[in-house]
């Protein structure tokens, strides 16, 4: 028998459902999170309800927030079944599934209501997650972009915001005018030092506005760098019937997400902070190390494998990963142009870091699909690859893999015809031209910056791209393997 979830329904549930062992009116908001997408749903706040579940820190719920025109039915959804999550975590061995509380409430999908909330002084942790291309960063820069149509209208009308920047920045001008201090703003999305890349655009949009509201901005706020993890596809209806199926549950925003997780944070909360590492969070004084090693093997693998995965005509992660092409690709590119650049972290081994990684993309029950992978390199590649390709040329190392990879990307472009990237029409059309002009891809200065002028990438890439126009995509990958191995 299937239950709509709700609180009235949670005694209801079988046996295999592990609930919130907390009552949620013992709860009370800290939290402002913004972006309740699945990501945040199985991350943040599964950390939240096991902390819950022991008994502690009750006054650090979450309220949700969101600003896209999506966030509207994804709220409405919630709190038909009071703001209550199923999270499914999914292995070949076995499904575990667990109903999250740890939120309590869902502000409308509107600037002023937000804004009020940052203003509340209960709220002590603002949080995001608003994707990698949500920073305004010019990529040509790697900057913040003072100059997007978004962030000027926000300047100059801070009573109606558009952005999350806007509206951050007017809610702590009005709790900082009624005299009580700001929040912590903790960024979850995947960008290097992503607590760096978050000041750096509040104090931009500030300074903008005055001189005297960015000083505040730098003198007041703390902006701890994080590194997450967890694998979190988008859920389809298929996964909606698998809950109901597999665990009689009537959930309109379910979760599948992989069993591993992993939440690694520098602990700077002026206004405290909920005990996290109770629940294997782990707190650093410096970041970046662990940073760099997700996105530039994680990250850049997921990116690694999925261009050639689709242009072989793979759907599935996992299928792409069991094509012993395509799983020898990711090794070869991994050891021996990624991993020999990465400075040591103690206690860390990057190859055993690489072989989890490979274990996660292989999981069959997830269904990661190659599509998710594949949208918004525009933003991904900047972040994910290019900063290795960049690495390497400073070390005088070869670049022929990672040219390859960008390869892959450019004729994925050129041969898809419904891309999902915010630069789509210039990807398609830079990428159809290096068929004549190999350099025309990399000359997008916007995504590629100065590494598009580097003499070594851009004969390594001209080869690269030759070759895919040629041949086909497997002949070429497996050219790129025999001469490694040769």
């Amino acid at each position: 028998m299937t239950q709509k979830l709700a609180l009235s329904s949670l005694s209801q549930l079988s046996g295999r459902v592990s609930v919130p062992a907390y009552a949620r009116t013992d709860l009370s908001a800290g939290i402002l999170h913004i972006g309740m997408g699945n990501f945040h749903r199985a991350h943040q706040a599964v950390y939240l309800d096991r902390l819950f579940n022991l008994g502690l820190d009750y006054d650090w719920a979450i309220v949700g927030a969101g600003i896209m025109p999506f966030d509207a039915g994804r709220r409405a959804a919630l709190k038909e079944q009071d703001w209550l999550s199923t999270v499914v975590e999914i292995s070949p061995e076995k499904y575990e599934a667990r109903v999250t509380g740890a939120m309590v409430d869902f502000c409308p999908v509107k600037a002023k209501a937000i804004i009020e909330r940052i203003v509340d002084p209960a709220i002590r942790i603002v949080s995001l997650t608003i994707t990698e291309g949500g920073y305004f960063i010019d990529a040509a820069t790697g900057k913040f972009d003072a100059a997007h149509p978004d962030i000027r209208h926000d300047a100059e009308n801070m009573e109606m915001p558009r952005t999350v920047f806007g509206i951050l920045l007017a809610g702590l001008k009005l709790r900082w005018a009624i005299g009580h201090p700001p929040p912590a703003i903790l960024s979850c999305d995947n960008i290097p030092e992503n607590g760096n890349v978050t000041r750096q655009a509040l104090e931009g949009l500030a300074a903008l506005i005055s001189d005297e509201l960015r000083d505040w901005v730098a003198a007041n706020i703390a902006f701890p760098n994080s590194m997450v993890d967890r694998i979190t596809p988008a859920t389809s209806d298929g996964k909606r019937a698998m809950v109901s199926e597999e665990f009689g549950i009537d959930d309109a925003a379910p979760v599948v997400c992989e069993p591993f997780s992993q939440w690694v944070m520098e602990d700077n909360f002026p206004l405290g902070r909920p005990a996290l590492e109770r629940v294997g969070v782990q707190f650093v004084e410096n970041i970046l190390p662990f940073e760099t090693m997700k996105l530039r093997i994680l990250n850049a693998g997921h990116a690694a494998i999925s261009y050639p995965a689709a242009l072989i005509g793979f759907d599935c992660v996992h299928d792409a990963m069991a094509d012993a092409d395509i799983a020898a690709w990711l090794m070869q590119l991994m050891r021996d142009e990624v991993i020999p650049v990465l400075d040591p972290i103690p206690g860390v081994d990057y190859h055993a870091y690489l072989s989890t990684c490979v274990e996660r993309f292989s999981n069959p029950e997830v269904r990661d699909t190659i599509a998710r992978l594949c949208q918004d390199g525009s933003n991904r590649q900047p972040k994910f690859v290019l900063p290795t390709i960049a690495d390497a040329l400073a070390k005088g190392r070869l670049v022929d893999g990672l040219a390859l990879e960008a390869a892959f990307w450019c004729r994925y472009c050129a041969d898809t015809a419904e891309l999902d990237d915010p630069r789509a029409s210039a990807l398609q059309q830079a990428a159809r031209d290096t068929r004549r002009n190999p350099g025309a891809f990399l000359a997008l200065a916007d995504v590629f910056g100065a590494l598009g002028q580097n003499e070594v990438f851009a004969r390594s890439f001209a080869r690269q791209i030759e070759a895919l126009w040629v041949g086909d995509p497997r002949s070429v990958l497996r050219d790129y393997l025999n001469r490694e191995a040769a």
